[in-house]
């Protein structure tokens, strides 16, 4: 008889989580650099985008202990990764743009997509809580880091498809799982989907309409700097 495989499904969360953590978190570094905060604000920073989006999906969906608590060691390799970013970043003399910090929150936009939506699946969420979980999980972290930061979260306001991307890729999940397609491949499926619609937009710097009380259209005009 073959052997089965090691990986299963609980296997594949937890890789997902475990990468999307870190890219959010590398992604809270940058944001917290670019403010000149110090080290303590860094890793606060870092920790908010990291683990802000999970939580509150955990605290909405009543999932005890939170997924961070479970996987303690996430919280070490977190500090580990601010120490090293801060530590090569002085040693270069690195000046951290917009477009640096674009690139790990497209990453962990798609995987933290694809595990929240299927953790709320497993749970027997329907499909469009199951959606939404995906996309709190997935735009919260960096919420609360860009509100620390004292920035517009960007979101809600940089114009370009943030949210809209991870929403869509939930539903490539749950399609896949309305299909019978196998829970893995669903996985991969919606985070290179969010991944790739993400990037997309940053490169074609596709815009959302935004709603001005004159009746004009934001972003365009650069009345509206992007963030």
């Amino acid at each position: 008889m073959p052997t089965p495989s090691p990986w299963t499904l609980s296997n594949w969360l937890l890789l997902l989580e475990a990468v999307a953590t870190q890219a959010f978190a590398l992604s809270g570094v940058l944001a917290a650099a670019r403010k000149r905060l110090d080290a303590v604000g860094v890793c606060v920073v870092a920790g908010l985008a990291a683990f802000g989006g999970g939580t509150l999906r955990d605290v909405l969906l009543d999932r005890r202990p939170f997924f961070w608590v479970t996987q303690a060691s996430w919280l070490w390799a977190l500090l580990g990764l601010c120490v090293l970013v801060m530590l090569f970043m002085r040693r270069r003399h690195l000046a951290v743009t917009e477009r640096a910090m674009q690139w790990p929150d497209a990453i962990g936009l798609g995987l933290f997509t694809a595990g929240g939506a299927q953790i709320a699946l497993a749970a027997g969420m329907p499909a469009l809580v199951a959606v939404l979980m995906g996309m709190v999980t997935a735009v919260f972290g960096g919420v609360l880091r860009d509100i620390v930061c004292n920035d517009i979260p960007a979101a809600f306001s940089d114009h370009r498809p943030y949210a809209v991307c991870s929403f869509a890729g939930g539903w490539v999940l749950v399609l896949v799982h309305q299909l019978g397609g196998a829970p893995e491949a669903g996985l991969l499926l919606a985070a290179t989907c969010t991944t790739a619609l993400r990037a997309t937009a940053l490169w074609a710097d596709w815009r959302l309409p935004a709603w001005r009380p004159d009746g004009g259209e934001a972003g365009r005009d650069g009345g509206d700097k992007p963030l």
